[in-house]
C-alpha cells in the first residue's frame, strides 16, 4: 500500500486515483479516507488526480501515541503532498479535515495550493469562550470523550444520527450510510480518537484563516448539529479574503453522503475545481 512518512516516522496511508490537477481530500473525525470515495471517483472521472489519506490514528495509517493534534495533522498532509510532489493542489477538507487544510496553509503556506474547499469545517473555533460565545461548552466535548472512552462502538452508532440528520423527520440518509460511519470509526484507535476531540474543539484557527490567500469555497448546512454554522462557517467566510460562501438549507453535517445534498455538493465542487 502507498504511504507517506510523517516527521515522527508515522506511516500515512493515501489513495491516489486518476491524473490531472490534484485534488487532495482531508476527512472528518472519526472517519477515514473512504468517506471521500464518491468524490474521489467523481474528480478522477472528470480529469483530476484525486488523493485522500487516512489521518494518523486510524484506518490504514499508523497509530502513534502522540502527534494527534492539528499541527501534526497539517504536517502529515504536507508529507503526502510533498511525497507525491503535488502542485496547483485543490485542498478539500470536511469538519476536522477543514481544520487540517486551514492549519496546513497557515503553517506551510500556499505555494503548492491553487484553491481550497471547507465543508462543514471546524474553523475558526468550536469551543465556547468569552471571545467566542457562539461556540459549544466544554461539557459537550467532555461527553464525546466519555463516549469514546467507555463504549465507542455504541457511541458511534448513536452519533451517526445527528451527524447525518437521521433524527430529522425529512431525513434521506440510509441505514447503510450510518452503518459505514460506524465501520470506519471503529478502525480508529481509541487514543487517536480521544486526543482528536481536543484538537478539533480547542484549536483556534482564526489567524490561519486570515493567511488563506487562494480562492476558497465554504459550504455548510444550516442544520449542522455537529459543527454549528454560527460558530464556524459564518465566521470563516468573513475571515478568508477570497471566499465564496454557500449555505445549504436543511443540510446536516455529513451532507456529502446524504442523498439530495450530496448531488448538490458534487456539482458545486466540480464547478469550483473547473472554474
Amino acid at each position: 500500500m502507498p504511504f507517506a512518512t510523517g516527521t515522527d516516522g508515522t506511516q500515512i496511508f493515501y489513495k491516489d486515483w486518476g491524473s490531472g490537477q490534484p485534488v487532495v481530500f482531508s476527512h472528518g473525525w472519526p472517519l477515514t479516507a473512504d468517506a471521500w470515495d464518491p468524490q474521489l471517483k467523481l474528480m478522477a472521472d472528470n480529469g483530476f488526480r484525486a488523493v485522500a489519506h487516512d489521518r494518523r490514528g486510524g484506518g490504514r495509517s499508523g497509530q502513534p501515541w502522540s502527534g494527534n493534534d492539528l499541527d501534526t495533522y497539517a504536517d502529515d498532509l504536507a508529507a503526502v503532498i510533498d511525497t507525491l510532489d503535488l502542485r496547483e493542489v485543490i485542498l478539500v477538507g470536511h469538519s476536522t479535515g477543514g481544520g487540517e487544510v486551514t492549519r496546513y496553509i497557515g503553517r506551510h503556506g500556499s505555494e503548492r495550493v491553487a484553491k481550497a474547499v471547507l465543508l462543514g469545517a471546524i474553523p475558526p473555533l468550536m469551543l465556547k469562550t468569552d471571545a467566542n460565545p457562539e461556540g459549544l461548552p466544554i461539557e459537550v466535548f467532555d461527553d464525546i470523550r466519555k463516549g469514546v472512552e467507555t463504549d465507542r462502538s455504541q457511541f458511534y452508532k448513536d452519533l451517526s444520527a445527528p451527524f447525518f440528520g437521521a433524527n430529522r423527520d425529512n431525513s434521506t440518509v440510509t441505514q447503510g450510510t450510518r452503518d459505514q460511519f460506524w465501520l470506519w470509526s471503529m478502525t480508529v484507535g481509541i487514543k487517536g480518537a480521544y486526543d482528536c476531540v481536543k484538537a478539533f474543539s480547542e484549536t483556534d484557527l482564526t489567524e490561519d484563516l486570515k493567511k488563506i490567500d487562494v480562492p476558497t469555497l465554504i459550504v455548510h448546512g444550516d442544520d449542522d448539529q455537529i459543527v454549528p454554522i454560527v460558530a464556524s462557517a459564518d465566521k470563516s467566510s468573513k475571515l478568508v479574503k477570497d471566499a465564496t460562501y454557500k449555505i445549504y438549507p436543511g443540510a446536516p453535517h455529513g451532507l456529502s453522503m446524504v442523498p439530495g445534498f450530496a448531488e448538490r455538493f458534487d456539482a458545486d465542487l466540480l464547478a469550483f475545481a473547473r472554474g
